[in-house]
């Protein structure tokens, strides 16, 4: 693992590793610096393997899921957040939680889009704390700072990056592509009571809808659902007829399962935070 930040005592320390796609190194040097300038208390460790590349991948399979549990079962890791989604986070998932020990149980997960797959399987298995939130390649974005400063802030203490409609009742969140290929596998957690967020990007929108037809199927017992942000929707050849909105209300009743209205997540900078389970 490449440490690219010195070792504070009594530091909070939060590695990083990139299960799909790679990080590019000026992205790391720009979350470093704020971490530096901004949050003195936090040793931030981003695994060389951010910056391999083999095709589309940081990194083959085998490299991937080595420093994914080099990170995870260092006991000295407080916590993993994951750099950059992309796909590839299902080609390792069953291998992850085979190779998981002891050490892997007591820290934080924090990452959204692909990366969902593995924080479904760990929250399944209860291992850690998976947390929807922000990547540190976030930073790239327009307002990057605030995504990176939001699970900074979360993970060292402050919780004012929640996702406002958290309530009472456990939640999990996903990108609904990723929960669409997640839910009849080994990795789907059990979603019973629990309100679920969804959002999407880059689809187009008889794709969203055909999106809901599976995932609703799945979801019967939820508390709920509530849509994020459907973002970069491409334009088709002729207009679909039903806003995002309007899709996600016409499956939910089809299946029965109650639509709570709208969620302060996507893909983009302003993305929040959304601890799987209780907030």
């Amino acid at each position: 693992m490449t440490i690219m930040r010195p070792i504070t005592r009594n530091a909070q320390k939060i590695a990083l590793c990139c299960p799909g796609k790679p990080l590019l190194r000026e992205r790391a040097d720009a979350v470093l610096e704020l971490a530096a300038r901004e949050f003195p208390q936090v040793e931030l460790a981003f695994h060389s393997q951010c910056f391999a590349t083999h095709g589309h991948f940081a990194g083959d399979d085998a490299t991937r899921l080595g420093a994914l549990l080099e990170l995870a079962n260092d006991p000295s890791v407080d916590a993993v957040w994951f750099a950059m989604g992309g796909y590839g986070s299902n080609r390792i998932v069953g291998d992850m939680l085979a190779g998981m020990g002891e050490a892997a149980r007591d820290k934080t997960y924090l990452g959204y889009s692909d990366c969902g797959t593995l924080l479904a399987a760990l929250y399944r298995n209860g291992i850690g704390r998976a947390v929807h939130g922000p990547l540190a390649g976030d930073v790239r974005r327009e307002g990057g700072d605030a995504a990176v400063r939001r699970v900074l802030g979360y993970l060292t203490g402050d919780h004012s990056g929640l996702e406002a409609g958290l309530d009472h009742r456990p939640a999990v969140a996903f990108n609904l592509m990723t929960l669409a290929m997640l839910v009849g596998t080994d990795f789907m957690p059990d979603i019973e009571g629990h309100v679920v967020l969804v959002e999407e990007v880059c689809e187009h929108l008889y794709a969203v809808d055909r999106l809901f037809f599976h995932v609703t199927q799945h979801l019967r017992g939820a508390a709920g659902l509530r849509l994020g942000r459907v973002s970069d929707v491409p334009e088709n050849d002729r207009p679909f007829g039903s806003s995002e909105e309007e899709i996600a209300q016409y499956w939910c009743a089809k299946a029965g399962i109650a639509y709570l209205g709208r969620a302060d997540i996507g893909h983009d900078a302003a993305n929040k935070i959304v601890p799987f389970g209780l907030a």
